[in-house]
């Protein structure tokens, strides 16, 4: 069966070649920009029709056009908001290659209609929604983890009740099943899993890329639920100076300095700096449910990235950066003089990164380049929770080769290449040690096909060999299809597999009195003894965008299904003190539907109402099918925003939680017992952003505003010590109400 299906998906995507001969006779090229300097660019939205007829196009990514000929006319004409147009006369269908002069100056011009600040990309066939600076601004956005108040696709939710991280969600599944990137390079996974989205600051963050379903093989085999790649501000595009302070009422303060410098024409470079710290001693936020423990553990953190580019103006570009990330956090129980031994919460991580990119475009054929990434990542991370020691190492090195071109014509565009991943790996946890060096490496390619109109076909394969497994094959496609001018249809089918690290991905569960318990016959074989898990992802995403009362709004609706082989089980319902990991022989699937509306009933005000649906279910070894814990199943949110012509923004998003089921503690005492599923609740989070000139912002903004919180969030909190204490199963809010101010300053 697992055969059948590989070479069914091999061959429709493949079989779609054949379909070029029937095509309609079309003109197309690609547009560039030529500046002062010599250099060319794409231009992407570039507006491409024939002369007095309704029939164009607009320029992909890669500045590349397709337009059916019409018998009205030859006359070709393109434009560019800045550039000066050109009219082309086409006598037959040809590859064209047209470069784009700049205007100049222009002249002061009112924008009637901009881009939202979040959006379905049209032109990608994979599902991508991209996030603006302008979507990010909407929230306080202090790191990676608070980028996704405003986002129903992804959820966030503290992990557990002491230690203030946070992790996210996609189709009902944890945060380990999506693909983490920084500019399509492997970011926050392995050790980094519970803590790395507070390693990269907000203000760093030019945009995110949230693709649903499963990606590309050109960025590795591990994605499942989908990828999130975020795209950090480039040294040539950023203001030479963006300062941003923000401070809340539990007592954080962080400060963020962006700075940035064209050495010449060919170099520039920027500095991105970030540090945090949170004091937590003041009295009335140290412990607002009276738990005996901190709300949210004190701690620091400084953060540094310098990165250089390099452009020679004839196709050779090449970028390179380093990072260091240095955190501390230290929280648990209260010394009040009560408690002989109080409970300790201490994690200390410290991280290096280096990278660097090299491409060339050749000069003659835009559509054909070849680039090479790397990156070489050291992780260390000390760990305590109460009598528990978790210390842990990562180095880890990764390269990426691609190269990129089309056969004969852009309608059959192909790319190719091989990549390496490879980790070693150091962990003890008490008197239990773990070492194991993992190393990935593969081939792959992809093809997209869009000689028939209206359709885009992608197909993908990748063959990847790993040093403990074996070898292994990853399928995947990618089908887009424009119903009409205003309608989308996507598809998407793959495989995804990954290597389970159950200590440093579960590390939540540290904080509790459970006993970790790996049901394998060999503990120090390969990964804990375990197996990769394989999950296949199948999706369908229906966009529809409208016109009413004159005004633009969007409605989507997406399904998709994820079915898991092997997979690696975190089971909490065979015993309140202890957590299972096996790998599980019976079924276990996700099935995510969610609906949403964008629209903009008058001018500068934009609504975004959403309603998920979730089915997360799995059959355990003791048990028949059990949706999974601290998932809700039903999910509806709203978010309000509106622009003054004064320079005032309003951002108001409330959001609503179904139930959630909550993992069985019906065999602790009764004092020691949680119900069966959690109640709903409703969160409201609001920001006010006043922006007094291009140069200054000040914004204030609340989270949590109704105050709800979960009432008990520790079990056993009055004696962390005895085989009851459990801080992991939390299921909503642990803080209330906090408000928050801060300032935007660029030069």
């Amino acid at each position: 069966m697992k055969t059948l299906k590989y070479w069914l998906l091999v061959l429709c995507a493949w079989a779609s070649v054949g379909a070029y001969a029937q095509q309609t006779q079309t003109a197309k090229g690609v547009v560039l920009s030529a500046s002062s300097n010599g250099t060319f660019e794409p231009l992407v939205d570039a507006t491409v029709h024939w002369q007095g007829t309704t029939v164009g196009a607009v320029t992909d990514s890669n500045g590349i056009f397709s337009v059916r000929i019409v018998p009205e006319t030859n006359n070709l004409i393109i434009s560019y908001l800045g550039y000066k147009s050109d009219t082309l006369n086409i006598k037959n269908p040809q590859q064209l290659r047209v470069v784009l002069q700049e205007n100049g100056v222009l002249a002061e011009v009112n924008i009637e209609h901009e881009r939202a600040s979040s959006y379905i990309s049209a032109l990608e066939p994979v599902r991508t929604q991209i996030m603006t600076e302008k979507e990010l601004f909407k929230a306080a956005c202090c790191n990676l983890s608070e980028s996704f108040e405003t986002n129903p696709s992804v959820d966030v939710a503290f992990s557990d009740a002491v230690s203030g991280a946070k992790q996210i969600q996609m189709l009902g599944l944890a945060g380990i099943y999506t693909q983490l990137t920084n500019e399509n390079m492997p970011a926050t996974r392995g050790l980094a899993a519970a803590q790395g989205l507070n390693y990269t600051a907000g203000t760093w963050i030019e945009s995110i890329q949230v693709t649903k379903g499963i990606g590309s093989v050109a960025n590795g085999f591990e994605s499942v639920a989908g990828q999130i790649n975020v795209e950090l501000r480039k040294p040539e595009k950023i203001d030479k100076l963006l300062f941003n302070a923000y401070a809340n009422e539990m007592g954080r303060t962080e400060a963020n300095l962006n700075l940035s410098k064209k050495v010449n024409n060919r170099w520039a470079t920027a500095l991105l700096l970030h540090g945090n710290y949170l004091d937590n001693s003041i009295k009335r936020t140290l412990d607002m449910n009276h738990d005996s423990f901190r709300d949210i553990p004190a701690g620091k953190q400084f953060n540094a990235l310098n990165r250089w580019k390099y452009d020679n103006g004839k196709g050779l570009m090449a970028q390179m950066g380093v990072r260091a990330v240095w955190d501390l956090r230290e929280g648990g129980q209260l010394e009040d003089g009560h408690h002989t031994a109080a409970y300790k919460i201490r994690i200390q991580t410290q991280r290096q990164e280096v990278w660097g990119k090299l491409g060339y475009v050749f000069p003659q054929k835009k559509y054909k380049s070849i680039g090479l990434m790397a990156s070489l990542t050291n992780h260390e991370q000390d760990n305590i929770f109460g009598l528990k020691q978790y210390d842990a190492r990562q180095k880890s090195l990764y390269a990426n080769l691609i190269y990129q071109s089309i056969i004969g014509t852009t309608f059959h565009k192909w790319r190719a290449g091989a990549s390496l991943q490879a980790d070693d790996y150091r962990e003890t946890l008490n008197d239990l040690a773990f070492s194991r060096r993992e190393q990935s490496t593969g081939a792959f390619g992809e093809y997209t096909f869009s000689g028939v109109k209206n359709l885009v076909l992608v197909a993908g394969l990748r063959a990847d060999y790993n040093n403990l497994y074996g070898a292994f094959v990853t399928p995947r496609l990618h089908a887009k299809y424009d119903w009409d001018e205003n309608t989308t249809l996507r598809l998407s089918y793959g495989r995804g597999q990954r290597t389970a690290n159950i200590i440093a991905e579960n590390m939540p569960l540290l904080a509790s009195s459970r006993a970790l318990e790996v049901q394998t016959t060999d503990l120090q074989r390969k990964a804990y003894g375990l197996t990769p898990e394989i999950a296949w992802n199948g999706g369908l995403s229906l966009t529809r965008e409208f016109r009413l009362w004159y005004r633009n709004g969007s409605v989507t609706v997406d399904y998709f299904r994820t079915d898991f082989q092997n997979q690696v089980v975190v089971d909490l319902d065979a015993s309140p003190q202890k957590v299972l990991f096996y790998n599980l022989k019976g079924k276990s699937f996700s099935n995510s539907v969610q609906a949403e509306l964008n629209y903009s009933p008058v001018k500068r005000l934009d609504v975004k109402a959403v309603y998920r649906w979730l089915d997360v279910r799995t059959r355990y070894r003791q048990t028949d099918w059990l949706q999974k814990p601290l998932v809700a199943q039903h999910r509806a949110f709203v978010n309000v925003g509106y622009a003054t012509r004064s320079q005032w923004k309003f951002d108001v998003t409330a959001q609503w939680w179904g139930k959630k089921r909550l993992p069985s503690t019906a065999s602790n005492p009764e004092a020691y017992q949680m119900g069966t599923y959690s109640p709903d609740y409703v969160q409201l989070n609001a920001q006010i952003t006043k922006s007094f000139s291009k140069k200054l912002d000040v914004y204030v903004g609340g989270e949590n505003l109704t105050s709800y919180r979960q009432k008990r969030l520790i079990l056993s909190a009055e004696d962390p010590y005895t085989p009851y204490f459990d801080a992991s199963m939390v299921w909503g809010n642990v803080l209330g109400r906090m408000l928050y101010a801060g300032l935007r300053y660029r030069i």
